[in-house]
């Protein structure tokens, strides 16, 4: 996953709403949100990655909380010993938090772990852990890390988009803003502000945006919307409100 965004306003009905955009090689497996774990996390839905095993955004609905991983920068794992990252995401919609000395066999990430009473941020770049938390507010988590200036130009354009859009004040209400810029409000793919990419690589391999997650966590109820038509706001289909 390379963008996440995420809007914390603790006095609203609904105090946290998170936008998740995974891009991958698009020739990589995976299978739509489900019980995916039934075995070792059986309360957790998420979309399920089918080489590692693992997600890149994972809901606890009876919790309220939500896991979400993207690529860091950094040190890379040795290969003989690397594992998947995906497993980070379903421990912190569990509850659970990374340990430095247990991150070795991981390559750079940033996760994200949020329920409606706030959100916590961990940086891992193959050697020092760190942790932020975040405060009320719209903010944007891409590869970089937590961006706070205009430097990136997808993150100055579209938070602002964001911060502006109306909050809904009930999960089952209308979410049309929130379904138009999570699916990249119409910028190109060729655009660099644009939310939804589409890389034709050198080697005959595309990279590209594959799924958008459009998340409500409020302390009566979660609703997750999901789509693999990730230009198309009209795509999003309901996985859970309750």
């Amino acid at each position: 996953m390379c963008t996440v965004v995420v809007s914390i306003d603790p006095s609203a009905e609904i105090p946290l709403i998170v936008v998740g955009v995974r891009d991958e090689f698009t020739d990589r497996p995976w299978v739509p949100p489900a019980r995916h774990w039934p075995e070792n996390w059986p309360g957790l839905i998420g979309g399920r990655d089918l080489r590692g095993g693992g997600t890149w955004l994972a809901v606890d609905p009876g919790a309220r909380r939500v896991g979400a991983l993207l690529n860091g920068l950094g040190v890379l794992a040795p290969e003989e010993t690397r594992r998947s990252r995906g497993d980070l995401a379903l421990l912190a919609a569990a509850g659970g938090r990374p340990v430095e000395g247990e991150l070795g066999h991981y390559d750079p990430f940033r996760l994200l772990r949020a329920d409606p009473a706030g959100a916590s941020l961990w940086h891992w770049d193959g050697i020092t852990l760190e942790r932020d938390d975040l405060p009320p507010g719209t903010h944007m988590i891409v590869n970089s890390g937590w961006e706070r200036g205009e430097e990136n130009e997808r993150v100055a354009f579209f938070r602002p988009l964001f911060a502006k859009a109306g909050r809904p004040t009930e999960l089952d209400g209308p979410w049309e803003e929130w379904r138009e810029l999570a699916t990249g409000a119409g910028i190109p793919s060729e655009d660099p502000r644009t939310m939804i990419i589409h890389q034709e690589l050198p080697d005959g391999r595309t990279f590209g945006s594959g799924s958008v997650t459009l998340l409500a966590l409020a302390p009566g109820g979660v609703r997750y919307d999901f789509t693999a038509d990730p230009r198309d706001p009209g795509a999003f289909r309901r996985v859970l409100t309750e």
